[in-house]
C-alpha cells in the first residue's frame, strides 16, 4: 500500500506544491502575459501574442512530465492526513480532503485539454487575422478557458469543480462572440443562456448533496450519503440528479444538446473545434469525478441513468448528421457539430459501465482513451476545413475535388473521417470504439453494445460519403447563388505556416496513434486514480 503525508503536523500554513500545479498555473499566468502585452504593443506586433500563446501551452505541457510515472500528488488539504492511494472507489487522496490531486486521470485529461487548446491556438492565428478579431482579447479568452479545462480534472471537492468548470466555460461565450456579424452574437446568446441554465441546475444540486453529506470533498461526499439519515436521502437522490445534468450540458449530452449545431456554426471555426474537444473533455471529466467518487453509493442508479443517456445521445447525434444535406450553407460545420454529439454518446459508454464495474477493473481508461484519440481527429477535421473553406459558411460539396486541388489535405480529411468512422486505415478510431465496445460488454451492458453497434455502422454513412466527396471530380459550374464560400474555382493559395503546423500535428498523432495503438494503453493503463 502507497501512503501520502498531507501537510504538517500542528501547522496551519501549507506548502503549496508548485510542480503539481505548474500546468494550470502556466496557463493562467500567460492569460496575464497576454492581457498586460496587448496594452503596450504596437498593432504591427499583435501577432506575437498567438506565438506567446502557442509557447506558453507548449510550455505547461512540457509542466505535466515531472508527474508522470509517480505517486499522486496533492496539495491544498484541509487536514492533516495520511490516505491509501490504492483505495478502490473514493480515488485515493481524494479521501483525504484534499483539493487538488494530480493523479493519473487528471493527467491525462490535462494533456487533452492543453494539447487541444495548442492545436486550437495553432488555427487560429490565421482566423484571428483573416477575420479582424480582436487579438489581445482573443487570446486571453482562450488561455483563461485552458486554465480552466486543465484546473478541473485535477479538482477533488465541489466548489473547485465548479469554479474551474466555469473558469474554462466563461471564456467561451466570448470567444464565440468575438464574430462581429448576427450570427456569432446568437451563437453566443443561445450558448450562454443555456449554458447559465445548467449552471443553475447543477449548484442547486451540489446544494443539496452538500447539506445530505455534510462535505464538498468528493470522496467524504461518498461517505456522507452512505450514512446519511434516511430522511435525507430523497434529497441527496435528487441533488445527484440535477448535479449530474449540469455535467450532461457541458459534455452536449440529449437533451441538453440543441445548443451545439448553432454555437458551431456562429463561432469561428477553431474556437468551434476547441468547445467540441477541450469543452467537451472538461464535461466528461467532471461527470467522472462526481459519478466514480463522490456519488459512487448510487453507482446502479447513475449507471443505468448513463447507459440510456448514452444510447440517446449517440443516435440522436447520427439522426442529425443523417439529416444534413451536403449542398447547403453551414453543412461542413453542422456535420462535424453533429457528429461531436453522437460522439458525446460513446464517450459516456464506459462512465456507463463504470457503475456496474467490480471495482477491479476500470472502465474509465476506455473513457481516456476514446477521448485523447477523438480529441485528435476531431481537432484535425476542423483544422482541416478552417484551411479549405476559411469560414464557417462551408458546405460539404466546397470540398468536392479536393484531391485534385490539395492532395495532402484531402488525404489528411479523409483520414480524419475515417477515424471517426473507425475504418482502417484510420486505426485508431476502430481501436477506440472496441475498447469502448469492451466496456459495456464486461459490465454486462450488452444492449448498450448493440445500440452502439448499430449507430457506428449508421455513422459510417456520412463519414463515407463526405470522404467520397473529397475524391470526386471537381464541379465545372460556378456555385449558385445563395451558397456557402465555394474553394472548387477558387484560386488556390499556399497555407499559413500555423495552419500547416496544427494540421501536421494532429495528422501526425493519429498515424502515430494508428501503427502503435498500444501507445494509448500506456497512456491510460491500470487505474486512473
Amino acid at each position: 500500500m502507497t501512503s501520502l503525508a498531507v501537510a504538517n503536523p500542528g501547522s496551519l500554513i501549507q506548502s503549496v506544491d508548485w510542480v503539481a500545479i505548474a500546468p494550470p498555473l502556466i496557463a493562467a499566468l500567460a492569460a496575464l502575459a497576454v492581457l498586460v502585452a496587448d496594452l503596450f504593443l504596437p498593432a504591427r506586433h499583435k501577432r506575437w501574442l498567438g506565438r506567446l500563446t502557442a509557447a506558453a501551452l507548449a510550455l505547461a505541457i512540457v509542466s505535466l512530465l515531472p508527474l508522470i510515472g509517480g505517486s499522486p500528488r496533492v496539495t491544498f488539504c484541509a487536514q492533516n492526513v495520511t490516505v491509501a492511494t490504492d483505495t478502490p472507489s473514493i480515488g485515493g487522496a481524494a479521501a483525504g480532503g484534499c483539493s487538488y490531486v494530480a493523479d493519473h486521470f487528471a493527467l491525462v485529461f490535462q494533456l487533452l485539454a492543453l494539447g487541444g487548446a495548442l492545436i486550437a491556438a495553432l488555427l487560429s492565428a490565421h482566423t484571428v487575422e483573416r477575420e479582424e478579431l480582436p487579438g489581445g482579447e482573443y487570446w486571453f479568452l482562450l488561455l483563461s478557458s485552458a486554465t480552466g479545462a486543465a484546473l478541473l480534472p485535477a479538482s477533488r471537492d465541489l466548489a473547485t469543480l465548479v469554479i474551474a468548470l466555469e473558469v474554462a466555460s466563461l471564456p467561451a461565450f466570448a470567444l464565440v462572440a468575438l464574430r462581429r456579424d448576427g450570427r456569432g452574437a446568437e451563437a453566443a446568446l443561445k450558448f450562454f443562456l443555456s449554458s447559465v441554465t445548467a449552471t443553475a441546475v447543477m449548484l442547486l444540486g451540489i446544494g443539496f448533496v452538500y447539506a445530505a453529506s455534510g462535505s464538498l470533498h468528493l470522496g467524504a461526499v461518498a461517505t456522507g450519503l452512505e450514512h446519511a439519515p434516511a430522511q435525507l436521502k430523497p434529497l441527496a437522490e435528487a441533488g445527484a440528479v440535477l448535479t449530474l445534468a449540469g455535467f450532461a450540458f457541458k459534455v452536449a449530452a440529449v437533451p441538453f444538446h440543441f445548443w451545439v449545431p448553432d454555437t458551431y456554426t456562429g463561432a469561428p471555426l477553431p474556437v468551434a473545434g476547441y468547445l467540441s474537444v477541450v469543452g467537451k473533455a472538461a464535461g466528461l471529466a467532471g461527470l467522472a469525478l462526481v459519478t466514480t467518487i463522490a456519488f459512487r453509493p448510487y453507482a446502479h442508479t447513475w449507471g443505468l441513468v448513463l447507459a440510456v443517456l448514452a444510447a440517446v445521445t449517440m443516435t440522436v447525434g447520427n439522426a442529425g448528421a443523417l439529416r444534413q444535406r451536403f449542398d447547403t450553407r453551414y453543412s461542413a460545420v453542422r456535420l462535424l457539430a453533429w457528429s461531436s454529439v453522437g460522439q458525446a454518446g460513446y464517450l459516456l459508454v464506459p462512465l456507463a459501465a463504470a457503475g456496474y464495474a467490480p471495482t477491479t477493473t476500470d472502465p474509465l481508461g476506455a473513457t481516456a482513451a476514446y477521448a485523447l484519440i477523438y480529441g485528435v481527429v476531431n481537432l484535425g477535421a476542423f483544422g482541416v476545413v478552417a484551411a479549405v473553406g476559411r469560414r464557417s459558411e462551408a458546405g460539404v460539396d466546397d470540398f468536392r475535388g479536393l484531391f485534385a486541388r490539395r492532395r495532402w489535405t484531402a488525404l489528411a480529411l479523409a483520414f480524419f473521417l475515417l477515424c471517426l468512422a473507425g475504418l482502417p486505415p484510420g486505426v485508431i478510431g476502430l481501436f477506440g470504439k472496441v475498447v469502448v465496445f469492451r466496456a459495456a460488454v464486461d459490465a454486462g451492458l450488452g444492449w448498450l453494445a448493440v445500440v452502439m453497434a448499430v449507430n457506428v455502422v449508421v455513422a459510417l454513412y456520412y463519414y463515407l460519403r463526405w470522404t467520397a466527396v473529397l475524391f470526386a471530380p471537381a464541379p465545372d459550374a460556378a456555385p449558385a447563388e445563395g451558397a456557402g464560400e465555394r474553394t472548387a474555382t477558387a484560386p488556390e493559395r499556399r497555407l499559413p505556416v500555423s495552419l500547416t503546423a496544427a494540421l501536421g500535428l494532429t495528422a501526425s498523432v493519429a498515424v502515430v496513434l494508428s501503427v502503435a495503438p498500444q501507445l494509448v494503453l500506456q497512456v491510460v493503463g491500470g487505474s486512473l486514480f
